[in-house]
């Protein structure tokens, strides 16, 4: 039955690629497109629309490690591709100088349909999510005026930004944070067999509809709609007592104690291990925690 339930959920990404484009005058549009049984987009598009060259820059700056203070962490480090933008490799992540986080780095598939972000909620704009990152010590450890400043002192970015943002005389942190959410944008996870459904381009198995059976009735409450996800912060009897405070850190409600935010169940078979702080490394360990609840 817990198989039966996980292959209802997994998903791909639309990425786009392009070729080298030297024209500074102009950008080239892209289009992000919403399923119509997806939640409405949440992020501002039109202070900051998609463009070819502000999504190649964006994706350039993901995977740079010299936003780091040691040069040595890009956010690609923590959110690799090949597993729905998570990390496989460490739980917690490790930041610079091989210092060790507190939480789970979570998937960033489908960021343009959601309005707070971070397990506690603290950041509630897209642009914004990278600053917590870049200046977080354990994380980058730099600070936002000094990434800029490398960046300007760094000659293949000039003309990237000038591609990106025509007119623009200097690299500035509003269009470095812009050009990094444009890559974000376009990381849409729509593409699983649920999708397909969805469309009525495809239909579940015997096995499958017995799956959403109990999927629906055990689970749907919490993680539901088409990102599968209520947008809520949950306490899931985890623990009785909190090295993590969770959502009280950003409330100061002592009622959001041990509460964090209700993640996406897309992608959930890439994106181990699971819980804000990776404490499970298998999808069993999970559906026997909420059996044992």
């Amino acid at each position: 039955m817990k198989r039966k339930i996980a292959l209802l959920i997994g998903a791909t990404f639309i990425i786009f690629s392009c070729g080298k484009d030297d024209v500074v005058t102009k950008t080239s549009p892209y289009s992000l497109i919403r399923p119509d049984y997806f939640p409405e987009i949440t992020y501002p598009l039109e202070n900051n629309p998609i463009t070819k060259e502000g999504f190649e820059l964006g994706k350039k700056l993901f995977n740079d490690p010299r936003l780091s203070l040691d040069n040595s962490v890009a956010c690609s480090n923590c959110h690799v591709k090949g597993v729905a933008f998570t990390d496989p490799q460490h739980n917690p992540s490790v930041g610079i100088f091989n210092q060790i986080g507190t939480r789970n780095a979570p998937m960033i598939a489908n960021m343009a349909f959601q309005s707070e972000f971070l397990w506690d909620g603290g950041v509630s704009h897209l642009d914004f999510v990278p600053v917590f990152a870049i200046e977080n010590q354990k994380e980058m450890g730099e600070e936002l005026h000094h990434v800029v400043y490398k960046l300007n002192k760094i000659p293949e970015y000039a003309p990237l930004f000038k591609a990106a943002f025509p007119g623009i005389d200097t690299i500035t942190s509003p269009y470095m944070l812009r050009a990094i959410s444009q890559y974000m944008l376009l990381l849409v996870s729509d593409k699983s067999k649920y999708d397909r459904v969805q469309k009525g381009e495809d239909v579940f198995s015997a096995s499958e509809l017995t799956g959403k059976a109990v999927f629906d009735q055990k689970c749907a409450a919490c993680h539901s709609g088409a990102l599968f996800t209520n947008y809520e912060y949950m306490n899931n009897g985890l623990d009785l007592v909190f090295m993590d405070v969770g959502r009280e850190l950003i409330s100061a409600l002592a009622s959001d104690l041990g509460k964090f935010k209700v993640p996406s169940l897309r992608n959930i078979m890439l994106t181990a291990p699971y819980m804000h702080d990776g404490r499970f490394k298998t999808l069993d360990e999970v559906l026997e925690h909420y059996r044992s609840e």
